[in-house]
């Protein structure tokens, strides 16, 4: 078969999913995919780099790129993780916003029964202010009102009515990334968007990710779930080795970064009980992504300027800005 041939029987390429902080962008990247590929925890801006799911709808190959959240920037790694989001948009086929309807819904059509949050109105100030830069840039993409499960309909069709007015949307879906519903026309929707091209990755690639980031991300999600009240974002883990072992198994270790001395005691817990918690449950999850025996060691370091590592930064393909 020739060339030519080869790249009119299928489809492939790239999708975005940008929003602000909170969103669902993982929670929607995972389930397009069907298996865990980006990491969900309690925490806001938990995505920190941009991740690939590849999703599989017919003849078509989507790479989902699920991008860090949107908001306004403070520290370095803050504008890191912007530009970052930013790129995934511009690099992409088509791009998908992810929108918190119950969030919008709070502050622009509020009811007796509900009263906007400090949370909902930074979520939406934060998406406004990504509508804006989409606005200023002519660029068209699809709308997705998520969490409708917890919405009535006469809301979602007053909101969704509301936001396509500002003339940048072409298509609108209205889905719970957490419950699934509506997802599946979404991800139709993305194939046919789809340009003609051979597949880029092996049709039984879920992600693509080095395995020593996704290692990381792991035990980071595991961190979060766990000390998601006492720590703040102040922390990040690295895998610092990682080795095929002889009888098949995989040794991996890890350095869990905090800023503050103050901050240790609250990753090891007492008698190390919360470092060993999390320890176990990122080494289940690990076993079964890799089918294999993982051994997976677990050190906490003090470093109130590990935000300026470059080398950090390196290893999620974030830009260092000086």
């Amino acid at each position: 078969m020739s060339d030519t041939s080869a790249i009119s029987d299928t489809k492939a390429g790239f999708a975005a999913i940008i929003g602000a902080p909170n969103a669902g962008k993982s929670t929607l990247v995972n389930q397009l995919v069907g298996i865990k590929v980006s990491i969900v925890t309690q925490k806001v801006q938990t995505t920190r780099f941009p991740v690939r799911g590849i999703a599989i709808q017919g003849d078509a190959q989507i790479v989902l790129v699920d991008t860090p959240g949107i908001f306004k920037p403070r520290r370095r790694l803050d504008r890191a993780m912007v530009k970052s989001a930013w790129g995934g948009a511009d690099d992409a086929d088509v791009v998908v916003l992810l929108i918190d309807a119950a969030a919008h819904l709070n502050v622009h059509f509020p009811t007796e029964d509900t009263k906007a949050s400090g949370a909902d109105k930074r979520d939406v100030a934060d998406a406004e202010a990504i509508i804006e830069s989409l606005k200023a840039n002519g660029k068209k993409v699809i709308l997705a009102l998520n969490k409708i499960d917890l919405l009535r309909r006469d809301n979602l069709l007053a909101l969704a009515d509301h936001l396509f007015k500002e003339g940048i949307f072409e298509q609108v879906f209205m889905i719970s990334a957490d419950k699934g519903h509506g997802v599946a026309d979404l991800k139709q929707a993305l194939a046919d968007k789809m340009p003609a091209s051979p597949w880029l990755y092996p049709e039984d690639q879920a992600a693509d990710a080095p395995i020593r980031i996704l290692a990381a991300e792991i035990t980071r999600e595991k961190l979060f779930l766990r000390v998601h009240e006492e720590l703040p974002y102040a922390a990040a883990v690295a895998s610092t080795d990682f080795k095929e072992m002889p009888d098949g198994s995989a040794r991996i270790e890890q350095t869990i970064y905090v800023e503050r001395e103050s901050q240790r005691p609250i990753v090891l817990g007492k008698n190390g009980q919360t470092l060993k918690w999390i320890g176990q449950k990122a080494r289940e999850e690990l076993m079964l992504i890799l089918d294999r025996k993982v051994h997976l060691f677990l050190h906490v370091e003090v470093n109130e300027r590990w935000t300026d590592d470059r080398g950090l930064y390196s290893q999620f393909g974030l830009e260092f800005d000086s």
